[in-house]
């Protein structure tokens, strides 16, 4: 499957956004321009944005307001990754050193601050309420998300419905805002809008599984990040999760000892336990399930090459190996 066939549907506005994003990057202070321009020349998937112009143009809405709605998504995300990096410690991101690995997490901490700062400078200029009501609140619930990963760190109690909940907000949440807003923002009925919102959600959990997934079944060198990342911080993600529940009790001792103490000293003997037990299967299942379930939401559109485009992304979303 070629991920380029999806952007490609949208490549005239894909470069837009990128002029606007960088032309939204200049600051008086040189080091805020210089690793923002670093994090975002990083490339990356640029899925939200994406989702935001496939969306819009799904529903026969396009132009200046459109992109600067993706640009305003991309911001918000990047500044997301600026602290996610600091907070988990992470050297390496997309296959490079992370901003904080090269500049230290003060300037991370306050350059993505700045990037946070002009998303809704740039959500001002776009003037829509509606459009800043949904993606505020999105903004509130990621970083509420992200606390509670934070408070189940080591926690090897975390229950299943506890890391739903952390990824609904922390991931699923901007993949729901900008489906939602970019609905909102074309003017689609309650119905759509409602049924886009939901299609957004469904897929960020799908995305987010997958990345837990490929944190076991992945390799560095694909992924762009270190392999075993979640393990080493103490993540209580699916996989380990589902092995504590379902697998040996041996391995679930192995697993719980491995989420209390961090570290990567057992990793291939985890990587063997969450495959022999079935929690890489499990969460493969459940994020074809969750992405099944966001193609049936785009019912609600006309078809369209934009609407094939969505399917086809929805279904890459759990294809993908990196």
């Amino acid at each position: 499957m070629q991920p380029q066939s999806f952007y490609t549907v949208v490549a005239d506005d894909f470069t837009a956004v990128d002029g606007i994003i960088r032309s939204q990057l200049t600051s008086r202070v040189p080091l805020v321009e210089k690793i923002g321009d670093y994090i975002t020349s990083a490339g990356g998937k640029r899925l939200r944005p994406l989702l935001v112009l496939l969306t819009g143009n799904a529903l026969g809405h396009q132009g200046d307001q459109l992109r600067l709605l993706a640009a305003i998504i991309e911001f918000l995300h990047t500044s997301t990754l600026l602290h996610d990096d600091v907070v988990d410690m992470s050297g390496m991101r997309r296959g490079r050193s992370t901003a904080n690995a090269l500049w230290g997490n003060a300037p991370s901490v306050l350059v993505g601050d700045f990037l946070y700062a002009r998303s809704f400078e740039m959500m001002v200029r776009l003037g829509s309420m509606p459009v800043m009501q949904i993606i505020s609140q999105a903004t509130r619930v990621i970083a509420e998300g992200e606390v509670l990963q934070l408070s189940k760190v080591r926690d090897a109690s975390t229950t299943e419905e506890i890391y739903m909940e952390v990824i609904r907000a922390k991931t699923a949440m901007l993949f729901e805002a900008s489906t939602h807003s970019a609905a909102t923002l074309a003017g689609a009925s309650a119905e759509q809008c409602e049924a886009l919102r939901t299609f957004g959600d469904h897929l960020g959990i799908a995305f987010q599984l997958v990345d837990d997934l490929l944190d076991y079944r992945g390799d560095t060198e694909t992924l762009g990040k270190n392999v075993g990342d979640d393990l080493a911080e103490g993540k209580p993600t699916l996989p380990l999760i589902h092995t504590m529940r379902e697998g040996s009790a041996e391995q679930a001792a192995l697993v719980r000892r491995a989420i209390q103490k961090g570290g990567l000293d057992d990793l291939e003997l985890i990587r063997e336990a969450v495959e022999s037990s079935g929690a890489l299967d499990y969460t493969a299942s459940l994020a074809r399930q969750y992405a099944e379930r966001a193609v049936g939401c785009l019912q609600a559109l006309p078809a369209s090459r934009y609407r094939d485009a969505l399917e086809e992304l929805s279904r890459f979303a759990v294809a993908r190996t990196h």
